[in-house]
């Protein structure tokens, strides 16, 4: 079992930054396949980047040079760093881990098996 905590959510204007955060505990989540994916209510999960535990990021086309994925294993947290923010992107943020996905299949548009609570984010245009 893992645990998942986001926090870093915030109402922020467009082209505006924010770093979301994970802590995660339990069952060494450093060791799988982590990431984050987002959901505006009423509409499908779109996955944002997936980071292996060999360090290997990926990340789905809207996020590539303008979002960050990292981790601090030795902390067991998550970040998404977010920069050029655009209203198309409040949703809630979900910090998630997968124990089987690993390589090519830790990837955004892989679902994840575990997901916390979520954080929201807010774009103002």
């Amino acid at each position: 079992q893992v645990q998942l905590v986001e926090s870093g959510g915030d109402v922020v204007q467009a082209g505006g930054s924010l770093r979301l955060s994970c802590a995660a505990s339990g069952n060494t989540p450093s060791l799988y396949c982590m990431g984050w994916f987002r959901k505006v209510a009423g509409k499908v999960g779109e996955g944002v980047a997936a980071i292996d535990s060999d360090g290997t990021i990926r990340y789905a086309d809207f996020a590539k040079g303008r979002f960050t994925i990292s981790k601090d294993d030795a902390a067991n947290t998550l970040h998404l760093q977010m920069n050029d923010l655009k209203p198309e992107d409040s949703a809630m943020y979900h910090c998630a881990v997968d124990f089987f996905h690993h390589g090519p299949s830790c990837h955004p548009s892989q679902p994840f098996g575990s997901w916390g609570q979520g954080t929201p984010v807010t774009v103002s245009s």
